[in-house]
């Protein structure tokens, strides 16, 4: 029996998504104070009464969540104001916080043109081309960020992110050190710096890590998988699943989440319950293959050859080219004496591993044609 699902498969893509995650958001409060200090609230002298009704305006839109036309309406107001770097700034947040990232840097790039010593300017920034994967300039922008306001954690926390990028493993650790040094009690700082020593192999120090973020967020279902992961890296397969059950709870509509809870119930020979993850993970992701091929591989295992056809046909249905969902439907079809079907599964399965230049594949499957033909 062959299935088609590695482990940490879909597991390491949750990672890597928490690592892009966690570069630190742009602070709405931050930035857009940066808005209103030009607002009615605060008007600039001689303000025009116009640019109030539009900073005003502009405010409502913001509040109600709609960026697009507050964007516009901003526009309006630097068009009567343009030596204001905070409503250029105001902008570039709102063109990142719509995933406009180029727009925002071209925005964040006029205020530090017209104020270069603000360190907001430089953070947006450097946030911006980080979402752009510009790492050597969003470096370039943290680092600005940091030497005008040295005390600025959560640059210090990007430029680190953006190091971990770029592989600079040894750096981002200092810095993560720095940082809790600072602030001891920083949950992401400890978080992230599980993940460097994850990459470099230093296991048991990672799960300390993730331990003491976890304390610090005891209800951050994502430290819990990071978590989790650090404990099974570790050999510690007990534990990890304890953490990824924990984030479970936290998050019961995560089907990737009950996948990884899957396989490591599937390693531990837990298959009842494996499967029960496995059935879970379709529930919330109908058309995610790993999960299909698993509870097939468990189903076999478990001689429900019936349920196994039924499942493997659902496989080929989303991947008509899985040679292994092929070669174990034939199995499955075999053992209810379902020979011509059997047959032509397996055929099919020998001409896709052919294709797919799969040498073992192939010989496989002749291998169970042969058998079956004596």
């Amino acid at each position: 029996m062959t299935r088609q699902s590695s482990f940490f498969g879909t597991f390491t893509l949750l990672c890597t998504t928490t690592i892009a995650l966690t570069v630190p958001q742009i602070s709405h409060g931050t930035e857009f104070k940066v808005v209103q200090d030009t607002s009615p609230a605060n008007p600039p002298t001689n303000a025009p009464a116009n640019l109030n009704d539009l900073l005003r305006q502009g405010r409502k839109l913001v509040d109600a969540g709609d960026y697009g036309k507050a964007i516009e309406i901003y526009q309006k107001a630097a068009s009567l104001d343009p030596k204001n770097p905070r409503i250029f700034s105001g902008i570039g947040y709102l063109e990142a916080r719509q995933g406009n990232f180029q727009g925002s840097v071209e925005f964040y790039q006029k205020a530090i043109a017209l104020d270069p010593k603000n360190t907001d300017f430089y953070y947006g920034l450097a946030f911006a081309l980080a979402n752009l994967q510009d790492y050597p300039g969003a470096s370039a922008a943290y680092r600005r960020s940091i030497e005008l306001d040295n005390k600025n954690l959560n640059s210090y926390l990007g430029l680190a992110v953006i190091l971990y990028q770029q592989k600079d493993y040894n750096t981002a650790l200092r810095i993560y050190q720095q940082v809790i040094g600072v602030d001891p009690k920083n949950t992401q700082a400890y978080a992230l710096m599980g993940l460097v020593l994850m990459q470099q192999g230093n296991y048991p120090y990672a799960v300390k890590s993730l331990q003491q973020a976890s304390q610090l967020a005891p209800n951050d279902a994502k430290i819990k998988v990071k978590l989790g992961t650090a404990f099974v890296k570790n050999g510690s397969f007990k534990e990890g699943l304890a953490a990824f059950q924990d984030a479970a709870r936290l998050e019961p509509r995560n089907g990737d989440l009950q996948f990884e809870i899957g396989e490591l119930l599937r390693r531990e020979n837990e298959l009842d319950k494996a499967l029960d993850a496995y059935n879970k993970t379709v529930f919330l992701k109908p058309n995610l293959v790993e999960a299909h091929s698993a509870i097939g591989f468990i189903q076999l295992q478990k001689q429900d050859y019936l349920g196994a056809i039924i499942t493997y046909r659902r496989v080929i249905s989303l991947q008509p080219d899985n040679a292994d969902a092929y070669y174990n439907l034939g199995i499955a079809l075999k053992e209810r004496e379902r020979k011509e079907e059997a047959i032509k599964a397996w055929q099919m399965a020998r001409d896709i591993y052919q294709k797919q230049g799969k040498t073992e594949g192939v010989e496989k499957a002749e291998t169970r044609l042969n058998e079956l033909n004596k």
